[in-house]
């Protein structure tokens, strides 16, 4: 019997395993096949997204910065560790890592961790942030004696100290009253925090109508990443300290801006914005409207219902969330110039509108069938460019004001742009927490909520 299996097998082998002829071959057709079923080869994915999956790519990405950003003072001469505050001298740093702990983008990422630990309920993304921020909290006394000892030295913490543009004040400044309101941060980080908007404030140079405004590229310049880097500090110092006064200032620059910089037609904004000139360039940068649309939220979230701010800002929301829409790529992402369609598809801003837009659902603000699919795609898309170290791709390096398209066109994109990490973290957090309450169907091959 052995024998003749091995025949047979044998047999098999040499003919039927043999490929079927063209006139053998069945043809899918329609009427032999439900055509509307076929597979589409997605170059992404599309209608799997699992709480697992998401949590997953949170924690790929929380675990490289863990690593790569430590928590710690040394001598850079030997790389000697700093544990006793007091021998702290000139020659102290923050101990190297891939990047800083103190600049806007991390003002992001230590929001987007706690955003992370309120969603998921783990404790380890607020501790991140906890970590750091009370570091710098620690170190900032001794630094600033060291300074005022040491005329003409900076510190690592000298933008703490003395802000010089609203980049180093408005989202380190946000981060840091959010963990306080929030138990994370025990220390008292008041001095900090009042320091930094009394900078917003009082210092930045302003427009005669009162606009934040800069005096580069051009005298009398707006930018509209501008309105990150200051409205969402004054309305959390207006929530924390019960005075209205930080969030009317708030409501007033983001009109101001808007009237400049809103294209209506469009439903975008334009990037910059230079007194004087006629016309205005209108390029649409990608990231810029990601700022402008993060504001409009970061707004929403404190305002309380019935301020009378609340309904023309929630409409200005809807339009630019309505304008951003069409432009969405087929993959999920944005392009870098938002009505370029030749323009690269970027990381940062996908994983900005997606954190705006699931936030706008999980607040009731938004439709979930409208808006829902949009969402989950642009979030598939952004966790493409998660490479396996946790690292982010796809994002464009900082970007000042252009006035031509090249400008935009061929900015670099880095794995080490600091832009992209804290908008992934909260991208995932708020998708979770939209699938997690909302449960989405695929309905005739499309993704429906």
């Amino acid at each position: 019997m052995r024998k003749i299996s091995i025949v047979s097998f044998a047999l098999l082998a040499m003919y039927g395993c043999q490929p079927k002829t063209p006139a053998e071959q069945v043809e899918t057709n329609d009427s032999n096949t439900p055509l509307h079923l076929l597979k589409p080869d997605y170059p992404v994915m599309y209608g799997e997204t699992t709480l697992d999956s998401i949590r997953a790519d949170i924690d790929r990405v929380y675990g490289y910065l863990d690593r790569v950003t430590p928590v710690a003072l040394e001598f850079p001469n030997n790389h000697e560790p700093v544990s006793d505050l007091t021998k702290m001298d000139t020659n102290t740093i923050f101990k190297k890592g891939d990047f800083r702990l103190i600049s806007y983008e991390w003002g992001v990422t230590y929001g987007a961790m706690l955003r992370a630990s309120e969603v998921t309920k783990d404790p380890k993304y607020a501790e991140y942030t906890r970590r750091r921020l009370e570091l710098i909290a620690d170190v900032l006394p001794h630094f600033q004696k060291l300074e005022a000892e040491n005329p003409g030295y900076h510190s690592p913490v000298h933008s703490v100290i003395h802000p010089r543009a609203l980049d180093d004040a408005g989202a380190m400044c946000a981060a840091m009253i959010k963990a306080q309101q929030s138990g994370v941060l025990q220390k008292d980080i008041k001095p900090i925090t009042d320091n930094y908007i009394d900078y917003i404030l009082t210092k930045e140079f302003r427009l005669k109508d009162g606009t934040l405004a800069r005096n580069r590229p051009q005298p009398n310049t707006l930018w509209l990443d501008d309105l990150y880097m200051s409205l969402p500090a004054l309305v959390q110092k207006g929530k924390f300290s019960g005075d209205a006064r930080y969030t009317d200032e708030a409501i007033k620059q983001f009109w101001l801006f808007c009237e400049k910089m809103f294209v209506t037609e469009k439903g975008l904004y334009r990037h910059g914005w230079v007194e004087g000139m006629e016309p205005h360039p209108a390029f649409h940068w990608a990231r810029a409207n990601g700022w402008a649309l993060l504001t409009k939220v970061e707004l929403l979230n404190v305002l309380p219902e019935g301020h009378p701010a609340r309904h023309a800002l929630m409409e200005q929301f809807k339009k630019h969330v309505a304008g951003l829409a069409p432009l969405q790529h087929g993959t999920g992402f944005w392009h870098q110039l938002l009505d370029k369609n030749d323009s690269y598809l970027e990381t940062s801003a996908t994983a900005i509108y997606a954190y705006c837009i699931a936030r706008g659902i999980n607040a009731g603000w938004l439709d979930a069938q409208a808006y829902g699919p949009m969402v989950l795609q642009a979030w598939n898309a952004v966790q493409t460019k998660i490479n396996r170290e946790g690292q982010v791709e796809g994002t464009c390096v900082g970007t000042g004001m252009g006035f031509d398209p090249a400008f935009y066109y061929y900015r670099p994109v880095n794995k080490f742009a600091a832009h992209g990490y804290g908008p992934v973290i909260m991208a995932g957090a708020e998708v979770y927490q939209l699938i997690a309450e909302k449960k989405f169907v695929i309905n005739d091959s499309s993704v429906q909520f």
